[in-house]
């Protein structure tokens, strides 16, 4: 069994993010390459060919003809969780099957929804620091409607579901846009985007970004 993870050079993507902590949570060994989006590397054959949406995160699984190569992060933390199941391996959703569907419901809205504040408070915001400007009244809206759900399903610091499950992974990184760039945020959920950094999965993916 081998893996090979396609992220951004960046190290920017909150979705090749959300695959390195899925891989990194189960404990499966996996080889991380890059692609250069600014110079446009994902839509060169090389990549393209192998990738059927041509996006990152791309997850290649095995050699060969045996070679199985899936894009879409929410498709990849899935399958990671079916190929590898608990006990054995550790689960990326709650076990309890309202739970697991409210966790992809979370993961599916944080890709689809609230284009302001992800265009606004892009993940360079997060990561780099790079400077950005108040919130239009439209990202405004935009962050209202994030703070209001994640205020419904956080109710402590810790976790949404009693254990971790990548939907925590994916909601704290969608707020942390508001939180790491001092946008007003209730305390609950400041913590709650702490503590979720604080997870050496999620650590060591933050460590890409440290100088040498």
């Amino acid at each position: 069994m081998s893996f090979e993870l396609y992220a951004d050079s960046l190290f920017t993507s909150p979705y090749a993010l959300s695959v390195f902590v899925a891989l990194t949570e189960k404990g499966l060994p996996f080889s991380l390459k890059t692609v250069d989006l600014g110079s446009g590397e994902q839509k060169q054959p090389a990549f393209a060919d192998r990738a059927l949406t041509a996006r990152v995160p791309a997850l290649v699984e095995g050699e060969g003809h045996e070679q199985f190569v899936l894009t879409e992060s929410s498709a990849i933390t899935e399958y990671l969780d079916e190929s590898f199941p608990p006990p054995e391996y550790i689960a990326l959703y709650p076990q309890e099957r309202r739970q697991r569907a409210l966790a992809r419901q979370i993961q599916a809205w944080v890709r689809s929804d609230l284009v302001p504040v992800r265009v606004e408070r892009d993940t360079e915001t997060v990561f780099f620091k790079k400077p950005c400007a108040p919130l239009s009244e439209t990202a405004q809206a935009a962050a209202a409607k994030l703070v209001h759900v994640a205020e419904r399903v956080v109710q402590g610091p810790q976790h949404l579901f009693g254990d971790w499950s990548i939907a925590d992974t994916d909601l704290a990184i969608m707020l942390s846009r508001l939180v790491r760039n001092g946008d007003e945020v209730p305390a609950k959920l400041r913590e709650y985007v702490d503590f979720q950094w604080q997870r050496p999965s999620v650590q060591a993916w933050l460590a890409r970004h440290q100088p040498g």
